[in-house]
């Protein structure tokens, strides 16, 4: 026997029977006095979707993968496994294995050498915790007076969730959670007997049992512990054989990155909380990644690409994707591109429209001039340099046509413009801090994110909740963008546009963007249910020449609602006050637009609602609501929420059917084409 081999053991067993025979009060004395290491260790921080499955892990501050689990998370196959195999009286004994130390000082004797040691798990986790060392008589000693004191201050299950947190698995990987993703990508929950017994293998060696760089000694360490487990009648003979074939796991796995920046941006926000649980999908995120990392592959080395898809019913959000790849460093993968600030293109369009529609400035049958037209300085011009004379407000919108949807925001003014747009929750850029005519064009900064919380607000007929991706945090509701007919009119005109080649029409209402300079492609759109928006580019900010939003972001779009589910919900039908009608059916102011000199507000001439105030709460208990009016040239029409109530009146009282209770939108236009409104609370 070598010089000194089992005198430890000799120590051991001397300490423990020396405990057992001395005074009573003294020993408790000596455990009681124990000063105990910290047990709370720090583990990683976690994000989890809406149904608990891991997204991503960070590792601790020394660059440890040390996840927090408890022994009711673990394969109980796995816990009966570990006890037989290093501990089989853990349940009962006090931190100290009297029997144990005997069998191996016995086992040393006859054998000259150590044959097995006598540590119990609770030895063990006093060992892991304090890092202390496993073979000295010192070491021994400090970790059997720990293991006394930490059985009486802590219970059993806390002591196994100890080990469990803190046992080696080899590399940087601690503790089983961590281990099981580090070599079979999972959970521990469900764990196969050959996986389980090399994770009862490993601890004692962890590092010369590494699968992946000395496969043949995992697999005898784990061959043992099956061998054991059948003999003690633990496994069937079959099942030990079938394990005993299993290979073993030959590398790491990579730990799950899944809404890598969301993630980012979730733990900067609450940075003290050790997990973040999320509204994200994993299978839709998954989904979503690849798509992609798919839509980049031959879209040259710089193109990026980002995704939103949102619950637009409840704000959440299923999916967010901020790049291709997180870590690819020529596509600048690590910036998140549902935050970066970006020229929106053609995507804000569809809001003017649906303001012009609630003003009364417009309907989707109104003819408007597409032509030259000049404001001040500022000449817009089509995309492609032609003009179409009169055309639909529909066709304009589904051209995306620039000079009409210009000559609508000069009647509107772009501070109504960007209120609308702030309301929705949008934080906007807008260079030189005042909004010009340009920003109907794509004129201001505005992310991915804002911008689908705003076709979110237009899905939800013009009124949207505003996106959250923490469980249970529900968003906020925002103010009112639109009434709902001109949200309904807005979608009816964006789900007649013709889709990318093979993709269903008539399901979704969507928008296309391309902003100066090809140097964003949008595209966003949404059915019954959810609004998914896409933006490609650089992230840098510079040129991909001929990219447009229509030929490279729509097919993406419609390729993610067919990976978000299974068919598309239906949009909604039109609210019973939407006018539908043809363009000649169309009161006569509505017929044709008409520029700012001849139909905005009460201008010089024009008509002005004096009765009721603007803001007014009236109680008229069913009553008809009776108008005054000042100016304007008869006859006159009145709109009540967009849609007509009285055409053709003479004089400058009229009286309209109460449009119901709650807030309402009263537009009244004169022969000329003026308009004044107001928005009154009727009780």
């Amino acid at each position: 026997m070598p010089e000194g081999a089992p005198h430890r053991w000799f120590f051991g067993l001397a300490l423990a029977l020396g405990l057992a025979g001395a005074s009573r009060d003294a020993a408790d004395a000596w455990i009681d006095a124990t000063v105990l290491p910290p047990v709370l260790a720090e583990t990683s921080v976690e994000t989890r979707d809406r149904n608990g499955q891991l997204l991503r892990a960070y590792q601790v501050g020394n660059g440890i993968w040390r996840l927090a689990v408890t022994p009711a998370e673990v394969d109980a196959a796995y816990v009966g496994m570990l006890l037989r195999y290093e501990d089989k009286r853990f349940l009962t004994h006090q931190g100290v294995d009297p029997l144990a130390l005997l069998r191996a000082v016995g086992q040393a004797v006859v054998n000259g050498d150590t044959v097995s040691g006598g540590s119990t798990l609770t030895m063990q986790v006093a060992r892991l915790i304090e890092d202390g060392p496993t073979g000295r008589w010192a070491g021994k000693l400090r970790q059997m007076r720990v293991a006394l004191a930490l059985e009486r201050r802590l219970s059993k299950d806390e002591i196994l969730r100890l080990y469990l947190t803190h046992a080696p698995f080899g590399g940087n990987i601690e503790g089983l959670r961590a281990a099981t993703f580090a070599w079979f990508g999972k959970e521990p929950r469900r764990l196969t007997p050959a996986e389980a017994a090399l994770l009862v293998a490993l601890p004692q060696s962890p590092e010369t049992r590494r699968p992946d760089r000395n496969a043949a000694a995992a697999r005898a360490a784990r061959d043992r512990v099956l061998a054991r487990s059948a003999a003690q009648g633990a496994l069937e003979a079959g099942e030990a054989a079938a394990a005993l074939r299993s290979p073993v796991p030959t590398a790491m796995r990579p730990f799950p990155q899944l809404a890598a920046h969301l993630g980012d941006r979730m733990r900067a926000e609450a940075p003290d909380l050790a997990r973040h649980d999320l509204t994200v999908d994993a299978t839709v995120q998954a989904a979503m990644e690849r798509l992609l990392a798919e839509a980049v592959r031959g879209a040259g080395p710089r193109v990026s690409v980002a995704l939103v898809a949102v619950d637009h019913q409840t704000g959440e959000i299923i999916a967010s994707v901020g790049s291709p790849a997180y870590a690819a460093e020529a596509r600048e993968g690590y910036v998140d591109m549902t935050q970066a600030v970006r020229s929106p293109g053609s995507l804000l369009k569809p809001l003017i429209y649906g303001l012009a529609f609630d003003q009364g400035l417009a309907h989707p049958e109104t003819l408007i001039h597409d032509g030259p037209v000049t404001f001040g300085r500022y000449a817009p011009r089509n995309f492609d340099g032609q003009f179409r004379g009169d055309i639909r407000v529909r066709e304009a919108l589904q051209q995306s046509l620039n000079i009409p949807v210009v000559r609508l925001a000069e009647v509107l003014g772009p501070a109504r413009i960007t209120a609308a747009l702030e309301r929705s929750g949008a934080r906007l850029h807008i260079p030189g801090g005042k909004p010009g005519l340009a920003i109907a064009l794509g004129g201001l900064g505005i992310t991915l994110e804002d911008l689908v919380q705003l076709y979110a607000a237009l899905a939800e007929g013009g009124q949207g909740v505003g996106l959250n991706a923490r469980l249970g945090a529900a968003g906020a509701l925002h103010q009112k963008l639109i009434s709902p007919e001109a949200a309904w009119q807005v979608g009816h005109i964006l789900a007649g546009l013709t889709p990318p080649p093979g993709a269903p029409s008539g399901v979704v209402a969507y928008k296309t963007g391309t902003s100066y300079g090809h140097r964003d492609a949008w595209a966003i759109g949404y059915d019954g249910r959810h609004v998914i928006g896409v933006w490609m580019g650089r992230p840098d900010g510079t040129p991909v020449p001929g990219a447009f939003g229509g030929d490279l972001a729509a097919p993406v779009l419609f390729d993610a609602f067919g990976r978000l589910k299974q068919g598309f919900e239906r949009l909604p039908p039109p609210p019973p006050a939407t006018l539908i009608v043809t363009a000649a059916e169309l009161p006569l102011p509505l017929q044709r637009f008409r520029p700012r000199d001849a139909a905005f507000e009460a201008a010089a001439g024009g008509v002005e609602l004096t009765f009721p105030p603007d803001g007014a709460r009236l109680a008229l208990g069913g009553g008809p609501v009776t108008l005054k009016l000042r100016g304007g040239a008869a006859p006159f029409s009145v709109l009540a929420n967009g849609r007509p109530v009285a055409t053709g009146a003479q004089g400058r009282e009229i009286e309209i059917a109460a449009p119901g209770r709650g807030f309402s939108t009263l537009v009244v236009i004169d022969r000329a084409g003026s308009s004044s409104r107001v928005t009154v609370q009727l009780d």
